[in-house]
């Protein structure tokens, strides 16, 4: 109903600036070739004429001026569906492609939700002299990354979590590749995305992004990711070292443990998982991707952007 209204009122706009704004409508008739038409009326008591623009008949112009209008409805409607897109700064030269951690966010296996994180402790309404705020999160909420130790208990008593991840793995040049919808990513769907050797950070878009997935409550288990077949080939045929992908788990649900025994075993890939790719056309990017230090963490949410 909002966005109906939104077009409402630059209709009225429309109306107001290119029907009755005279130097507005002369300049319009200049550029469309159009002779400005006119109603010469005497007012009583003056020998002056005043030429009346509120009514124009319907010319080239107009029609075309018409066109310009729905293009610009059509414009404010697509804004409207893509405002939960990643958010771009900088002359959109910075995406910011990291979800906001709120209450509706999926969580692994959960049918309702992340739900409250967040509280005061203390709080200026209630007479302290500042509002302090305590939050509780998985360490796989929302954007994360994910540490050796996440599937290795071996990894997780040697303490190889999140502080020990490659900064230069998870900063640097990246790729964003589509991946053919209605796939899982085996084996055949990494061969088809001829993935150049010397690549070495690739975020992964699929159907997850079209079914808005990570803007759901309810988490789903047949979204898109990794067979165990896809991440071995990777593994292989790849110099990739930062692989992320658009749900909260890189691997597909029922390949989940041994996908991320493949990626994780040896310590040198580094997973980003629930990334926002809502609007992101595939190409070439700078990625940078910064955890917070938490000494002991499997996980870690992270702060992920993309420079174009």
């Amino acid at each position: 109903m909002n966005a109906w209204i939104r077009y409402i009122v630059v209709g009225k706009i429309y109306s107001t600036v290119f029907y009755k704004n005279k130097k507005v409508y002369d300049f319009l008739s200049i550029i469309f070739s159009q002779p400005r038409p006119a109603v010469t009326l005497n007012k009583p008591g003056s020998s002056l004429s005043e030429t009346q623009y509120s009514t124009l008949p319907v010319t080239t112009m107009v029609r075309t001026m018409n066109k310009l209008l729905l293009l610009l409805c059509v414009g404010m409607l697509t804004l409207s569906i893509l405002s939960s897109a990643a958010v771009a700064y900088g002359n959109g030269n910075i995406f910011d492609i990291t979800h906001k951690i709120t209450s509706e966010l999926p969580t692994f296996d959960s049918k309702s939700g992340l739900g409250q994180f967040i509280w005061l402790v203390s709080s200026i309404k209630n007479g302290s002299i500042a509002n302090v705020s305590e939050f509780k999160l998985g360490t796989h909420t929302g954007t994360h990354v994910d540490a050796p130790s996440h599937f290795f208990q071996k990894y997780y008593e040697k303490g190889f979590d999140v502080t020990t991840l490659s900064l230069q793995a998870l900063n640097g040049p990246a790729l964003v590749v589509d991946v053919p919808r209605n796939k899982n990513i085996t084996a055949e769907v990494m061969k088809s995305l001829n993935i150049p050797r010397g690549v070495h950070r690739v975020l992964f878009k699929t159907l997850n992004t079209d079914r808005r997935l990570m803007h759901k409550k309810e988490f789903a288990s047949d979204f898109t990711g990794f067979k165990k077949e896809g991440a071995q080939w990777l593994v292989d045929n790849t110099d990739i070292k930062l692989v992320g992908l658009d749900y909260l788990s890189v691997s597909a649900y029922v390949d989940a443990a041994p996908t991320h025994h493949i990626f994780l075993k040896k310590r040198e890939i580094v997973l980003v998982e629930g990334l926002n790719l809502d609007g992101i056309k595939p190409g070439k990017y700078t990625v940078h991707c910064l955890p917070l230090r938490m000494v002991g963490a499997d996980g870690c949410p992270t702060r992920c952007i993309l420079t174009a």
